[in-house]
């Protein structure tokens, strides 16, 4: 019988420092929030945060930043445009992969817990390590690739129906909430690309003005590359802008056997 193990040190102890509500607060919410210090030989644990939020703004964003103010100034974790565009503040929230900007305290039911985003290293409290990540997705070549030279006096043009098969694959904002979602990333993150990085390859792929279709696929027909996808939605599932990185992974499936047969 296999028999497995987390790795040292990362076993989340449960005794974790608490910070009561001031004296008066009525409307409390209690959050749990993962902490590690890579400078600390202790393993990670889940800190408690009482925060009245009748003093706080109604998003889990506002609610890290008031404890990271008021609270607790060594609290790690990123953030930037505060409207759900950037993507640096995606997180696991209760379970589930979101950006902390957009996801509403009052839509959590009990104690909110918080951890950074599943799977990958962690640098310190919510703040994963996202190098490999967007690595991959640099891979992809994100750009467009031509070999005729453009018209001499305008921009490379498309039709409106070949404009709306690249904007919603555009709208991707890398915050890695979909791959940090998928098991198959999880076991083979060191050589399947993922659906962040897969979909910008189909926002490439489909675009009516790119010249190198036949160079993308042909990167991408490999059985770790692609192939470790099998369609269990959890991407889709997780995605904060709602597209569908599953279907885009389809279509390039599609494409390849297309063009095998």
């Amino acid at each position: 019988m296999a028999e497995f193990s987390l790795p040292k040190n990362s076993k989340v102890r449960r005794d974790g420092r608490v910070f009561k509500a001031g004296a008066g607060a009525k409307n409390v919410q209690v959050f749990k929030i993962y902490r590690y210090d890579p400078d600390s030989p202790e393993n990670p644990r889940l800190d408690t945060y009482e925060v009245d939020m009748d003093a706080c703004g109604p998003m889990i964003l506002d609610a890290l930043i008031k404890i990271k103010n008021e609270i607790d100034p060594s609290l790690s974790f990123r953030r930037s445009c505060r409207e759900g565009i950037c993507g640096s503040c995606a997180m696991n929230i209760d379970g589930r992969n979101g950006l902390a900007c957009i996801s509403a305290c009052a839509d959590v039911k009990n104690d909110i817990k918080i951890y950074p985003l599943p799977h990958l290293p962690v640098i310190k409290d919510l703040v994963a390590d996202l190098t490999d990540f967007y690595a991959q997705y640099a891979a992809m070549k994100p750009w467009l690739q031509t070999r005729t030279p453009p018209p001499p006096d305008g921009e490379r043009l498309q039709s409106k129906e070949d404009q709306e098969k690249v904007d919603r694959p555009s709208a991707c904002i890398l915050c890695a909430c979909c791959s940090t979602s998928c098991p198959s990333y999880w076991w083979n993150s060191d050589r399947y690309l993922g659906p962040a990085a897969l979909l910008a390859a189909y926002r490439w792929i489909v675009d009516s003005r790119d010249e190198a279709t036949g160079e993308r696929l042909d990167q991408l027909e490999d059985p770790f590359r692609l192939y470790r996808c099998h369609t269990i939605m959890n991407c889709t599932e997780a995605c904060p802008k709602d597209l569908n990185p599953a279907k885009a992974i389809s279509d390039i499936k599609r494409l390849l056997a297309q063009r095998r047969h």
